[in-house]
């Protein structure tokens, strides 16, 4: 409960408010407006300065930080756990917090030396006693995980803030909320298991670090494609077979110098073999030629021609005898003589076969030994080749592996993502049915609330889903104007009542005149008798500002008189003193 608000200069409106219902009442001037650049009567600045006492962060351009209000030093006189402090903090060093009264000795801090009435302690450890207080929070210590239910995320269902647009939904403080805050926190708050929405979170990174990896292999150097594991499988199995050849290759390989001088000797090798088996077949051809001259030649037959005068009865004289025999002897010796010569180039032709079947031998010897040579190895070149194949083999081959096992990652992430989710649903199923006594105690006030208000009861519903619980919040009023507003209004009540009667709460609710816009005056009197009741019932302190001239003049019960619930001081911005600081800022 807040007893007292002051501050360090006299212009201040000092606050003082009671338990239960406080009316905190602002006079308008004619034309004034909420958005007016200027510092008007400083009710949701109130709204603020409660934030800020109780450890909210200060941004260098947020309000008490700016040149007007940096110097000033506030506090509060508040009630904690039964105990009374004094809570006091400026501008200019918004990281430290001094406390002062008898609820200092609750506080998890090293203590002030005998005699001192009053701590200082950073806003950070602040935040931390007051989680740990109000709301029953671990430690630091042990909540050095991510996604936990923090004071911070809890305090502004109890004081909503304008400025961080508290009032456009009942499940949620601030706009653009991250849904897993509002699962964790008002799962915490609730009395529910605020682990599973937490774990629904975790799984999210995982989706998210997921598709962030999707993306950088599509974006990446191991292809657009990644491929199931199976395929990869299959491709890295051939493609390591081929790098262990290749290796295998060049373990063995030699570079022979001079290769292509001796791969050019081979060859020219090569060409005169060819030329001297071209010239021994024409050397063979020759022979056989010869060989048929020397068989078809022969002697003529003169002793045929003999005959055949002697038949035809013609008798030759001595002298054409002797003519014969002459040229007889002169043809057996030419005859001879040519078979001589016949004979002499045949064998003339074999010595030359012979002779080039010599040299073929002894260069068929140096071609076979020049062969041996470079079958042994290869050219530096080819080994260069040979390696750089290497390579680019070993390159695709770990590409591949890289790819196999993104892939396997990504389909045992998948499982274990689907698998997990189904474990979480299951596990927030089990935990709403077995918190039923929770749920229904927040159901029921909250029709309760909203019954006071409408003739029709709203709904609370909690309900699992795959991606957490659901918090939905109605009442059916679709005449009604300000309907959500009346909503949040039911929603923040249920929570007091239900914090209350744990003794975990701030021990107050308070709701900025925000929260009345386009609201009938009607059910802006039910509202306020309502929680007038509500909170004395539960014991908590319900804190209302308003503009005097949205202050409602119907629609109270009997025996209500609003004006008994007024906080003393009034707050106006018709002068320039009239505002919470006594002073116009920008």
């Amino acid at each position: 409960m807040i007893q007292r608000i002051g501050s360090d200069r006299d212009s201040f409106k000092t606050l003082t408010f009671r338990s239960g219902l406080n009316i905190l009442l602002a006079d308008k001037a004619q034309g004034s407006h909420d958005r007016q650049s200027r510092n008007g009567a400083g009710k949701t600045s109130f709204v603020e300065l409660v934030h800020f006492l109780f450890g909210a962060d200060t941004p260098p351009k947020g309000i008490f930080r700016s040149s007007a209000l940096r110097d000033w030093t506030f506090s509060a006189t508040v009630d904690i756990c039964g105990k009374t402090a004094t809570i006091a903090r400026s501008g200019r060093k918004p990281s430290r917090i001094e406390i002062n009264g008898p609820a200092r000795s609750l506080l998890n801090v090293p203590q002030s030396p005998l005699g001192s009435q009053s701590i200082v302690i950073s806003n950070k450890n602040w935040k931390t006693e007051l989680g740990s207080l109000l709301f029953g929070l671990p430690e630091a210590t042990a909540m050095s995980e991510k996604y936990l239910p923090s004071y911070r995320s809890l305090f502004p269902f109890f004081a909503r803030r304008h400025e961080s647009h508290g009032f456009q939904k009942p499940t949620q403080h601030t706009l653009r909320q991250q849904p897993w805050i509002e699962q964790v926190s008002l799962s915490y708050l609730l009395g529910l298991d605020w682990r599973i929405p937490r774990g629904f979170r975790e799984l999210k990174d995982r989706e998210r670090d997921t598709a962030n990896l999707r993306r950088a292999i599509r974006s990446g150097t191991v292809g657009r494609h990644v491929g199931t594991a199976a395929e990869l499988r299959t491709k890295l199995m051939v493609t390591s077979r081929r790098v262990e050849r290749l290796r295998h290759r060049l373990e063995r390989f030699r570079v022979v110098p001079e290769y292509k001088r001796l791969e050019k000797e081979a060859d020219d090798i090569t060409g005169r073999i060819n030329d001297l088996n071209h010239e021994n077949v024409a050397d063979r051809t020759l022979i056989s030629e010869l060989q048929a001259s020397i068989d078809a030649e022969d002697s003529p037959e003169f002793g045929a021609l003999d005959r055949l005068y002697a038949e035809s009865g013609i008798v030759l004289p001595e002298l054409p005898r002797r003519r014969f025999a002459q040229v007889t002897r002169f043809h057996k010796a030419v005859i001879s003589n040519r078979k001589s010569h016949l004979t002499a180039e045949i064998t003339s032709a074999k010595q030359r076969i012979e002779g080039r079947d010599e040299s073929k031998t002894g260069l068929d010897e140096r071609r076979r030994q020049i062969m041996e040579l470079l079958e042994s190895g290869g050219a530096l070149e080819h080994y260069t080749r040979l390696r750089e194949e290497l390579g680019r083999a070993e390159g695709k081959s770990e590409g591949l592996r890289e790819r196999l096992r993104l892939s396997e990652r990504l389909e045992a992430t998948r499982t274990e993502v689907d698998l997990k989710r189904t474990q979480l649903f299951k596990a927030l199923q089990d935990d709403i049915r077995e918190r039923d006594e929770s749920i229904r105690e927040a159901i029921l006030r909250f029709e309760d609330l909203s019954e006071a208000l409408y003739e029709r009861a709203g709904s609370l519903t909690v309900s699992p889903t795959k991606a957490g619980p659901r918090f939905e919040v109605r009442i059916d009023a679709e005449r009604s104007k300000g309907i959500t507003n009346m909503q949040i209004f039911c929603f923040d009540m249920m929570l007091a009542e239900i914090r209350s009667s744990h003794d975990q709460s701030p021990g107050f609710l308070i709701h900025d005149s925000h929260l009345f816009d386009g609201v009938d005056e009607r059910q802006i009197a039910k509202a306020l008798q309502l929680g007038a009741e509500r909170a004395e019932a539960s014991g908590f302190q319900y804190i209302v500002t308003l503009n005097s001239d949205a202050m409602p003049t119907e629609g109270f019960g009997a025996g209500f008189d609003w004006r008994n619930y007024l906080v003393d001081t009034r707050l106006t911005d018709a002068t320039e003193t009239g505002g919470l600081f006594g002073i116009r800022f920008n």
